[in-house]
């Protein structure tokens, strides 16, 4: 939503709703289109790492390259033998095979946040259950994933 300060210089601000504004979590600052924070102390949203879990790691890896002209890395044995490429904004997509016979396909987004301890607080208070509690990868930093609303969410701190 744009508005306009009291010198009628047009601002943005971010609206607020649901899991995430209900419980205040701490994500990390991103800048506003117009340069600035957001407003009121808010914090947008940004993907940290999306995480996408495949029986066809070269598949999925080929296409993303094609279409978005992008090259993925060889397995990163921290993050389950993904194949990463850089996401705008520097975050980072993994494509990687199940872990366990029973692990199916899903796409993982990981919020980038301030306090991770917080933040899976936050969303155990709003209803979600915890999947794998804070857990530090060396060199990456520190995930949790939870559920939520039949999805899978995950935490990210740096």
């Amino acid at each position: 939503m744009n508005r306009t300060d009291n010198q009628g210089t047009p601002r943005r601000t971010v609206i607020k709703s649901g899991l995430l504004a209900g419980v205040g979590l701490a994500f990390g600052r991103v800048p506003s289109m117009d340069g600035g924070e957001a407003q009121n102390g808010a914090q947008e949203m940004k993907v940290h790492y999306l995480e996408i879990v495949t029986r066809d790691v070269n598949a999925v890896c080929a296409a993303y390259a094609s279409v978005h002209n992008v090259q993925f890395g060889e397995p990163d044995a921290g993050l389950g033998n993904a194949r990463t490429a850089r996401l705008a904004g520097g975050g980072l997509v993994g494509v990687r095979a199940p872990l366990r016979e029973d692990e199916e396909p899903v796409v993982r987004p990981y919020w980038l946040v301030d306090d991770i301890h917080a933040a899976v607080a936050a969303a155990v208070q709003a209803g979600g259950q915890v999947a794998h509690p804070p857990m530090e990868i060396p060199g990456h930093g520190t995930f949790a994933i939870y559920h939520e609303g039949g999805n899978d969410h995950g935490f990210w701190q740096l």
